[in-house]
């Protein structure tokens, strides 16, 4: 049966052909098809942040960060469906802090303008903004690196989204939220997303504590080239991510896009040439970490500001954010992706560049934000102050609420948030996941079965050296044991059992 032709005993007639009609119409699908493709290229930024996390970790950790950005996006899903998006966005809510329940489970979330925009439906809308949510938890899980259980860290992600991610965007973004309508300018996140993931990523790695000493002992990313592939990854879903939120197909989206493509560009180049004065080396993580830190920048400011004003937010956010990868230090806080220095720093530069250099000229490129003033460039002052009066909040909030919902998960039996010094030593592949992110970890556990066979173990001449340098990502913290065996041709090799290696393995003094 065609969907054309519904059999008379099926009620089709709750709603008429001609608001079918209606509803067809009431909306450009040049800008619905738009936001639909720009949400896409969002939910492709998880991946990239999987990829990101992997990279810069041990590789004996690498697969746990993977396992929980995909897990933490899969139950940010769930709760933006329950009640996120009715917290966050219900329009009936008038406290100017957290939205109702009106709409629970997206009941009539669906041909009505959304809050955000009148160009496209709600029910769009919705989808979009669980994306942005999807990746601010993403980012948050980079608070767990190398010590952090997934288990609590998924519990602690629904409860953070609800306490901590749709207040602040509540804040931002609701027309009846106290930020919207004191006329704070915060295109596309520099709060909740930023703010949101950088201050609650430092709470919760606070809460955390530190890796064993050994464990920070000559750490470096396990494999750039996933590092690479991430950043560009992100780059790619950041152009919808700022670009969609002008929620048409308009100028002011490629104003936005063009601003992000500047900041990031010159936020790389800065990063990288700050760190070749110390090192005299053109580092490949430095330069992804500068071009993330110039998205990051952007995505308060794109959709504000003039083109020339992107490049100068990006060689500032470029050469601060290097600098504040320090703050850790400080305050002896494991932030071991910095996230601290990078999404809240960055967030914070963009809104206060806001303050100075928000056009009105750029805001009304979209047809509907006509009315809305900029900042010192179109000499509205006071814009500055309550930029950073909602910074302000906005810290203070995500940090005091963040560490109140991890300690308290971490009080509660079996939810400790905190794996034990042997899962640090063993890698969270091993104690959490089960798996591991590349082979050649399997090749380190049982590396006599890829040894040549020349007699029992026991008669083999192996020695551990006994240096306090470890190698980046070596199982336990140690260095590769170094096997004294004169490996013959490859194909005189006798095959090797399974039995045989265990006997053998049960010989090793």
């Amino acid at each position: 049966m065609s969907a054309s032709e519904p059999s008379a005993n099926q009620p089709f007639t709750a709603i008429s052909s001609n608001s079918l009609l209606s509803l067809s119409h009431r909306f450009n699908r040049g800008d619905v098809a738009f936001i639909i493709v720009a949400g896409a290229m969002v939910a492709f930024m998880i991946p990239g942040l999987a990829f990101l996390y992997s990279g810069l970790a041990r590789r004996k950790s690498a697969l746990s960060l993977i396992w929980a950005v995909t897990a933490s996006n899969a139950v940010c899903i769930f709760q933006w469906y329950f009640w996120g998006y009715s917290l966050a966005f219900s329009p009936t809510a008038t406290n100017g802090f957290i939205g109702n329940l009106a709409n629970f489970g997206l009941i009539n979330v669906l041909d009505n303008p959304s809050p955000g925009s009148p160009l496209i439906p709600a029910l769009l809308y919705s989808f979009y903004q669980m994306e942005f949510a999807c990746v601010t938890v993403g980012i948050l899980m980079g608070g767990i690196a190398e010590r952090g259980r997934v288990l609590p860290a998924t519990i602690f992600t629904f409860l953070w989204m609800t306490l901590v991610y749709c207040p602040l965007a509540c804040w931002a973004w609701n027309i009846n939220g106290w930020g919207f309508k004191w006329g704070v300018l915060d295109y596309a996140g520099g709060g909740p997303v930023e703010i949101g993931s950088g201050v609650g990523g430092l709470a919760y790695a606070w809460v955390l504590g530190r890796r064993q000493e050994k464990e920070l002992l000559n750490f470096r990313p396990h494999n750039v080239s996933m590092v690479n592939l991430g950043t560009f990854i992100l780059w790619f879903g950041w152009l919808g991510f700022n670009g969609g939120s002008s929620f048409g197909a308009n100028l002011r989206a490629i104003m936005a896009i063009w601003n992000s493509m500047l900041a990031a560009a010159f936020g790389g180049i800065v990063w990288c040439l700050l760190d070749y004065r110390l090192e005299r080396k053109y580092s490949m993580v430095g330069f992804c970490s500068g071009t993330i830190a110039g998205l990051v920048a952007a995505t308060p400011a794109s959709g504000y500001i003039q083109s020339w004003a992107a490049i100068i937010l990006g060689i500032i956010t470029g050469a601060v954010c290097n600098y504040a990868t320090k703050i850790k230090f400080f305050f002896k806080i494991d932030d071991a992706l910095d996230l601290f220095a990078e999404h809240a720093m960055g967030g914070v530069i963009g809104l206060l560049a806001n303050g100075l250099f928000a056009s009105h000229t750029v805001v009304a490129l979209d047809g509907v934000n006509i009315n809305v003033k900029g900042g010192w460039v179109d000499h509205n002052y006071k814009q500055l102050y309550i930029q950073f009066t909602y910074v302000c909040a906005a810290c203070a909030y995500t940090f005091v609420v963040t560490t109140t919902i991890a300690k308290a998960i971490d009080m509660i039996p079996g939810l400790h948030l905190k794996t034990n010094p042997e899962g640090e030593n063993l890698g969270l592949d091993e104690v959490e996941i089960g798996e591991f992110a590349n082979d050649y970890i399997e090749v380190l556990r049982d590396y006599s079965d890829w040894m040549a066979y020349d007699g029992p173990r026991s008669e083999q001449a192996i020695e551990v050296p006994t240096t306090d340098t470890y190698s980046n990502g070596d199982r336990q913290g140690q260095p590769d044991l170094q096997l004294k065996v004169e490996e013959p041709p490859l194909e005189s090799v006798p095959e090797k059992f399974g039995d045989e290696v265990t006997s053998e393995a049960t010989q090793t003094p």
